[in-house]
Protein backbone atom coordinates (compact mmCIF):
# COMPACT_ATOMS: atom_id res chain seq x y z
CA UNK A 1 0.00 0.00 0.00
CA UNK A 2 1.73 3.50 -1.30
CA UNK A 3 1.27 6.20 1.52
CA UNK A 4 0.25 9.43 0.00
CA UNK A 5 0.14 12.98 1.01
CA UNK A 6 -3.45 12.75 0.01
CA UNK A 7 -4.34 10.44 3.11
CA UNK A 8 -3.27 12.96 5.85
CA UNK A 9 -4.87 15.52 7.12
CA UNK A 10 -3.42 19.18 8.47
CA UNK A 11 -4.20 19.80 11.69
CA UNK A 12 -4.30 23.43 13.64
CA UNK A 13 -2.94 24.97 16.27
CA UNK A 14 -6.10 25.33 17.59
CA UNK A 15 -7.74 22.00 17.05
CA UNK A 16 -4.70 20.04 18.49
CA UNK A 17 -4.94 21.77 22.03
CA UNK A 18 -8.32 20.74 22.23
CA UNK A 19 -7.01 17.42 22.60
CA UNK A 20 -4.86 18.21 25.79
CA UNK A 21 -5.67 17.14 28.86
CA UNK A 22 -6.22 20.34 30.81
CA UNK A 23 -7.30 18.21 34.08
CA UNK A 24 -4.07 16.60 35.84
CA UNK A 25 -4.56 12.71 36.55
CA UNK A 26 -5.30 12.16 40.13
CA UNK A 27 -5.23 9.06 42.13
CA UNK A 28 -8.47 8.16 44.26
CA UNK A 29 -6.64 9.64 47.55
CA UNK A 30 -5.13 12.87 45.98
CA UNK A 31 -8.76 13.29 44.68
CA UNK A 32 -9.90 12.40 48.70
CA UNK A 33 -7.74 15.27 50.31
CA UNK A 34 -8.13 18.14 47.02
CA UNK A 35 -12.31 17.52 48.07
CA UNK A 36 -11.96 17.46 51.39
CA UNK A 37 -9.77 20.46 51.81
CA UNK A 38 -12.65 22.30 50.01
CA UNK A 39 -14.87 21.87 52.38
CA UNK A 40 -14.57 24.68 54.69
CA UNK A 41 -16.82 23.00 57.34
CA UNK A 42 -14.89 19.56 57.27
CA UNK A 43 -11.68 21.79 57.51
CA UNK A 44 -12.92 23.82 59.99
CA UNK A 45 -14.07 20.70 62.15
CA UNK A 46 -10.65 18.76 61.53
CA UNK A 47 -9.30 22.18 62.83
CA UNK A 48 -11.21 22.41 65.99
CA UNK A 49 -10.61 18.30 66.80
CA UNK A 50 -6.22 19.03 66.36
CA UNK A 51 -6.85 22.20 68.77
CA UNK A 52 -8.81 20.39 71.33
CA UNK A 53 -6.40 17.36 71.39
CA UNK A 54 -3.57 19.55 71.23
CA UNK A 55 -4.61 21.57 74.61
CA UNK A 56 -5.90 18.41 75.81
CA UNK A 57 -2.08 16.88 76.02
CA UNK A 58 0.00 20.13 76.40
CA UNK A 59 -2.16 22.03 78.56
CA UNK A 60 -2.25 20.19 81.95
CA UNK A 61 1.51 20.49 81.76
CA UNK A 62 1.94 23.97 80.93
CA UNK A 63 -1.11 24.86 83.82
CA UNK A 64 0.58 25.87 87.38
CA UNK A 65 -2.77 24.13 88.49
CA UNK A 66 -3.65 20.60 89.27
CA UNK A 67 -6.62 18.75 88.60
CA UNK A 68 -7.00 17.08 91.88
CA UNK A 69 -5.33 20.21 94.03
CA UNK A 70 -7.79 21.49 96.48
CA UNK A 71 -7.54 24.72 97.82
CA UNK A 72 -11.44 25.44 99.73
CA UNK A 73 -10.15 28.86 100.08
CA UNK A 74 -10.73 29.71 96.50
CA UNK A 75 -14.04 27.24 96.35
CA UNK A 76 -16.93 28.67 93.68
CA UNK A 77 -14.54 31.65 92.00
CA UNK A 78 -16.25 32.88 89.02
CA UNK A 79 -14.22 32.98 85.74
CA UNK A 80 -11.36 35.23 86.09
CA UNK A 81 -7.94 36.08 84.82
CA UNK A 82 -6.35 33.88 87.60
CA UNK A 83 -8.90 30.56 86.70
CA UNK A 84 -10.43 31.09 82.99
CA UNK A 85 -13.31 28.89 84.06
CA UNK A 86 -13.48 29.69 87.21
CA UNK A 87 -13.25 26.80 90.50
CA UNK A 88 -15.52 24.10 91.69
CA UNK A 89 -16.91 23.50 95.35
CA UNK A 90 -13.62 22.51 96.11
CA UNK A 91 -11.94 24.92 94.86
CA UNK A 92 -10.35 23.12 92.12
CA UNK A 93 -9.01 24.78 88.50
CA UNK A 94 -12.07 24.50 85.99
CA UNK A 95 -10.16 25.02 83.20
CA UNK A 96 -7.68 22.52 83.80
CA UNK A 97 -10.72 19.69 84.70
CA UNK A 98 -12.13 20.36 81.28
CA UNK A 99 -8.78 19.64 79.54
CA UNK A 100 -8.16 16.50 81.54
CA UNK A 101 -11.48 15.76 81.05
CA UNK A 102 -11.02 16.44 77.00
CA UNK A 103 -8.27 13.56 77.87
CA UNK A 104 -10.65 11.00 79.18
CA UNK A 105 -13.28 11.15 77.07
CA UNK A 106 -11.30 11.77 73.98
CA UNK A 107 -8.98 8.56 74.68
CA UNK A 108 -12.52 6.72 75.28
CA UNK A 109 -14.23 8.05 72.46
CA UNK A 110 -11.11 6.46 70.00
CA UNK A 111 -10.21 3.74 72.01
CA UNK A 112 -13.83 1.95 72.07
CA UNK A 113 -14.24 3.73 67.94
CA UNK A 114 -11.31 1.68 66.83
CA UNK A 115 -11.52 -1.10 68.35
CA UNK A 116 -15.17 -1.49 67.37
CA UNK A 117 -14.11 -0.80 64.09
CA UNK A 118 -11.49 -3.35 63.85
CA UNK A 119 -13.86 -6.21 65.79
CA UNK A 120 -16.53 -5.03 63.65
CA UNK A 121 -14.70 -5.09 60.50
CA UNK A 122 -13.22 -8.95 61.09
CA UNK A 123 -16.32 -10.12 62.37
CA UNK A 124 -18.67 -8.28 59.42
CA UNK A 125 -16.23 -9.13 56.56
CA UNK A 126 -16.71 -13.23 57.75
CA UNK A 127 -20.10 -12.98 57.73
CA UNK A 128 -20.73 -11.45 54.46
CA UNK A 129 -18.33 -12.93 52.20
CA UNK A 130 -19.37 -16.55 53.52
CA UNK A 131 -22.88 -16.09 53.50
CA UNK A 132 -25.77 -19.00 53.81
CA UNK A 133 -25.49 -20.48 57.41
CA UNK A 134 -22.62 -18.75 58.62
CA UNK A 135 -24.12 -15.47 57.84
CA UNK A 136 -27.30 -16.14 59.30
CA UNK A 137 -25.68 -17.83 62.81
CA UNK A 138 -23.28 -14.74 63.14
CA UNK A 139 -26.16 -12.06 62.29
CA UNK A 140 -28.05 -13.71 64.78
CA UNK A 141 -25.80 -13.49 67.28
CA UNK A 142 -25.36 -9.75 65.99
CA UNK A 143 -28.65 -9.10 66.57
CA UNK A 144 -29.30 -10.72 70.35
CA UNK A 145 -26.48 -8.06 71.35
CA UNK A 146 -27.86 -5.47 69.50
CA UNK A 147 -30.83 -5.90 71.06
CA UNK A 148 -29.44 -5.52 75.10
CA UNK A 149 -29.11 -1.86 76.49
CA UNK A 150 -25.50 -0.66 76.16
CA UNK A 151 -26.54 -0.02 80.33
CA UNK A 152 -26.87 -3.34 81.10
CA UNK A 153 -23.20 -4.24 79.69
CA UNK A 154 -22.10 -1.18 82.00
CA UNK A 155 -23.40 -2.78 85.15
CA UNK A 156 -22.51 -6.19 84.38
CA UNK A 157 -19.10 -4.96 83.81
CA UNK A 158 -19.33 -2.79 86.87
CA UNK A 159 -19.65 -6.09 88.82
CA UNK A 160 -16.63 -8.36 87.33
CA UNK A 161 -14.32 -4.85 87.25
CA UNK A 162 -14.00 -1.72 89.59
CA UNK A 163 -15.39 1.36 87.65
CA UNK A 164 -13.07 3.08 85.22
CA UNK A 165 -11.68 3.64 82.27
CA UNK A 166 -11.20 -0.12 81.27
CA UNK A 167 -14.80 -0.91 82.05
CA UNK A 168 -16.50 2.33 80.01
CA UNK A 169 -14.28 1.26 77.02
CA UNK A 170 -14.81 -2.62 77.30
CA UNK A 171 -19.33 -1.52 77.30
CA UNK A 172 -18.69 0.98 74.46
CA UNK A 173 -16.72 -1.56 72.70
CA UNK A 174 -19.17 -4.07 72.78
CA UNK A 175 -22.22 -2.06 72.22
CA UNK A 176 -20.83 -0.30 69.36
CA UNK A 177 -18.80 -3.06 67.38
CA UNK A 178 -22.02 -4.77 66.43
CA UNK A 179 -23.18 -1.14 64.08
CA UNK A 180 -19.37 -1.76 62.15
CA UNK A 181 -20.51 -5.03 61.72
CA UNK A 182 -23.78 -4.83 59.77
CA UNK A 183 -22.06 -2.22 57.47
CA UNK A 184 -19.72 -3.78 56.52
CA UNK A 185 -21.52 -6.99 56.13
CA UNK A 186 -24.06 -5.12 53.24
CA UNK A 187 -20.39 -3.93 51.91
CA UNK A 188 -18.96 -6.72 51.43
CA UNK A 189 -22.26 -8.77 50.07
CA UNK A 190 -22.09 -6.26 46.95
CA UNK A 191 -18.40 -6.43 46.19
CA UNK A 192 -17.60 -10.31 46.62
CA UNK A 193 -20.07 -10.94 43.11
CA UNK A 194 -17.25 -8.22 41.37
CA UNK A 195 -14.57 -9.34 38.94
CA UNK A 196 -11.55 -8.87 40.89
CA UNK A 197 -12.68 -11.18 43.46
CA UNK A 198 -13.61 -14.13 40.80
CA UNK A 199 -9.46 -13.12 39.13
CA UNK A 200 -8.26 -13.49 42.86
CA UNK A 201 -10.29 -16.73 43.35
CA UNK A 202 -8.88 -17.58 39.61
CA UNK A 203 -5.09 -17.29 40.93
CA UNK A 204 -5.93 -19.32 43.92
CA UNK A 205 -6.08 -16.88 46.58
CA UNK A 206 -7.29 -17.97 49.81
CA UNK A 207 -10.85 -16.86 51.66
CA UNK A 208 -9.03 -14.81 54.12
CA UNK A 209 -6.88 -13.06 51.87
CA UNK A 210 -9.82 -12.09 49.24
CA UNK A 211 -11.49 -10.32 52.59
CA UNK A 212 -8.08 -8.99 53.92
CA UNK A 213 -6.62 -7.80 50.78
CA UNK A 214 -9.19 -7.12 48.65
CA UNK A 215 -12.74 -6.59 49.75
CA UNK A 216 -11.98 -4.73 52.93
CA UNK A 217 -9.83 -1.92 51.34
CA UNK A 218 -12.91 -1.57 48.62
CA UNK A 219 -14.37 -0.46 51.97
CA UNK A 220 -12.15 1.36 53.34
CA UNK A 221 -14.04 4.44 52.66
CA UNK A 222 -17.67 3.72 54.77
CA UNK A 223 -15.11 2.36 56.81
CA UNK A 224 -13.60 5.64 58.12
CA UNK A 225 -16.63 7.64 57.26
CA UNK A 226 -18.13 5.20 59.99
CA UNK A 227 -15.11 5.51 62.48
CA UNK A 228 -15.41 9.14 62.23
CA UNK A 229 -19.11 9.36 63.36
CA UNK A 230 -18.26 6.45 65.96
CA UNK A 231 -16.19 8.93 67.86
CA UNK A 232 -18.57 11.41 69.36
CA UNK A 233 -21.07 8.89 69.56
CA UNK A 234 -19.17 7.13 72.21
CA UNK A 235 -17.95 10.35 73.63
CA UNK A 236 -21.86 11.06 74.34
CA UNK A 237 -22.59 8.07 75.71
CA UNK A 238 -19.42 8.24 78.20
CA UNK A 239 -20.89 11.49 79.20
CA UNK A 240 -24.32 10.09 79.77
CA UNK A 241 -22.86 6.87 81.75
CA UNK A 242 -20.60 9.50 83.62
CA UNK A 243 -23.55 11.78 84.75
CA UNK A 244 -25.58 9.35 85.73
CA UNK A 245 -22.42 7.90 88.04
CA UNK A 246 -22.00 4.67 85.78
CA UNK A 247 -18.88 6.19 84.48
CA UNK A 248 -15.21 7.89 85.35
CA UNK A 249 -14.84 7.96 88.70
CA UNK A 250 -12.74 10.47 91.24
CA UNK A 251 -10.11 11.79 91.20
CA UNK A 252 -10.61 11.42 87.50
CA UNK A 253 -12.41 13.63 85.19
CA UNK A 254 -14.53 13.49 82.46
CA UNK A 255 -16.68 15.87 80.97
CA UNK A 256 -19.77 13.76 81.81
CA UNK A 257 -18.47 13.60 85.32
CA UNK A 258 -17.94 17.66 85.13
CA UNK A 259 -21.49 18.03 84.54
CA UNK A 260 -22.75 15.65 87.33
CA UNK A 261 -20.89 17.40 89.82
CA UNK A 262 -21.65 21.06 88.82
CA UNK A 263 -25.69 19.91 88.71
CA UNK A 264 -26.62 20.36 91.85
CA UNK A 265 -25.42 24.21 91.72
CA UNK A 266 -25.97 25.37 88.49
CA UNK A 267 -28.63 27.92 89.53
CA UNK A 268 -25.73 29.88 91.63
CA UNK A 269 -22.83 28.88 89.23
CA UNK A 270 -24.12 27.96 86.19
CA UNK A 271 -20.23 28.21 84.23
CA UNK A 272 -19.63 24.91 85.79
CA UNK A 273 -21.77 23.31 83.94
CA UNK A 274 -21.77 25.77 80.87
CA UNK A 275 -18.08 24.92 80.25
CA UNK A 276 -18.18 21.02 80.16
CA UNK A 277 -21.53 20.99 78.24
CA UNK A 278 -19.94 23.50 75.62
CA UNK A 279 -17.26 21.13 75.09
CA UNK A 280 -19.11 17.86 74.35
CA UNK A 281 -21.59 20.12 72.15
CA UNK A 282 -18.55 21.61 69.86
CA UNK A 283 -16.43 18.43 70.08
CA UNK A 284 -19.14 16.90 68.55
CA UNK A 285 -19.98 18.82 66.07
CA UNK A 286 -16.47 19.22 65.30
CA UNK A 287 -16.32 15.21 64.54
CA UNK A 288 -19.89 15.59 62.91
CA UNK A 289 -18.79 18.09 60.41
CA UNK A 290 -15.28 16.50 59.44
CA UNK A 291 -17.33 12.83 58.87
CA UNK A 292 -19.98 14.75 56.79
CA UNK A 293 -17.31 16.04 54.75
CA UNK A 294 -15.57 12.66 54.69
CA UNK A 295 -19.02 10.98 53.17
CA UNK A 296 -18.65 13.01 50.22
CA UNK A 297 -15.03 12.97 49.72
CA UNK A 298 -14.93 9.51 49.61
CA UNK A 299 -18.14 8.63 47.65
CA UNK A 300 -16.66 7.94 44.06
CA UNK A 301 -20.06 9.02 42.81
CA UNK A 302 -19.24 13.11 43.73
CA UNK A 303 -16.00 12.60 41.67
CA UNK A 304 -16.13 15.06 38.83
Amino acid sequence: MEVSRDMFQIIHKEERSSEEIVRPSLSYWQDVRKRIMKDKLAMLGLGFIILIALTAIFGPMLSRYNYTAQNLNAANLAPSASHWFGTDKFGRDLFVRVLEGARISLTIGLVASILSIFIGVIYGGISGYFGGIVDNIMMRIVEAIYAIPMTIYVILIMVVLKPGLTSIIIALTISFWVTMARIVRGQIMSLKQQEFVLAAKTIGASNMRIILKHLIPNCLGQIIVTLTLSVPDAIFQEAFLSFIGLGIAAPLASWGSLASDALGGYQLYPYQLIFPALAISLTMLAFNLLGDGLTYALDPKMRR
